[in-house]
């Protein structure tokens, strides 16, 4: 692959909180079509590594290349509207809403524009969102339903139907799956795999080893702030894994090229 195909890159990517130093020279990169795992315990840097990448907080110093082009989004309004679609782990879901509400929350379609007075055009919100739902093959009996009573697994499956249903050059996932029964798990992943087929690329985050091997072309390994390994999934295995995890074996980004 040429570097047109990378997506995203990251250069010295680094975050502080004042004394704490959360991320530490972060070089990252993904490229167009790859599913790529992150991996690391509580505190490693994982989150922070994607908050940052989607400007839910500013960086301390660093690069960000996006599409090309370096970014400097200044908040994650602006990453989205960018092409970087995320479902965190709070979903970021209004209980009280329906299902077409909360696909388009804050980029409501309207028949017309009247300012804050324009009426909202549901019946593309919900054709669009059928639409949605079909591609990532989420299935929801009811869109009238509000979030508040569906399940946890069907509110995790809107949260990513969210990101089929407009155009994104990026998904990051924000531990999917945690908690999701068995079968939930199962309709996820089949998302993502779908994701894959159409040759969509993916940020996931995940403490679930099985699912990572099953779903991910390589795994980057945070520990402490830092990228320890960049491992391609086919040629390790979990122990390998668990050990830069750990510290128990030492390494570089560059270990796994």
């Amino acid at each position: 692959m040429s570097n047109n195909d990378v997506i995203l890159q990251t250069i010295g990517l680094t975050k502080h909180y004042g004394g704490v130093h959360a991320l530490t020279d972060a070089d990252f990169e993904i490229r167009q079509g790859e599913h790529v795992a992150i991996m690391g315990d509580n505190g490693a840097g994982k989150s922070t590594f994607v908050r940052q990448i989607t400007a839910v907080e500013q960086r301390t110093r660093g690069t960000i290349v996006f599409g090309g082009e370096e970014t400097h989004f200044n908040g994650p309004i602006a990453a989205r509207e960018a092409g970087i679609e995320t479902v965190f782990q709070t979903l970021a879901l209004a209980d009280d809403l329906d299902v077409p509400s909360n696909l388009f929350l804050g980029r409501e379609k309207r028949l017309f524009n009247l300012g804050p007075f324009s009426p909202l055009d549901n019946r593309a919100m919900r054709k669009a969102t059928e639409e949605g739902l079909k591609r990532t093959g989420v299935k929801i009996p009811n869109l009238a339903n509000s979030i508040r009573n569906m399940s946890g697994g069907q509110r995790q499956c809107v949260a990513i139907a969210r990101t089929a249903t407009f155009p994104s050059k990026l998904t990051i996932m924000d531990e999917p799956t945690a908690a999701l029964g068995v079968q939930e798990t199962v309709q996820v992943e089949n998302i993502i795999r779908n994701m894959k087929e159409r040759g969509e690329p993916l940020i996931l985050i995940s403490h679930n080893m099985r699912q990572v091997f099953d779903l991910v072309d390589r795994i980057v390994v945070f520990r402490r702030g830092r990228i320890v390994a960049n491992l391609d999934a086919k040629n390790t295995d979990g122990q390998d894994v668990v050990s830069y995890i750990t510290g128990a074996k030492e390494g570089t980004p560059e270990r796994a090229a």
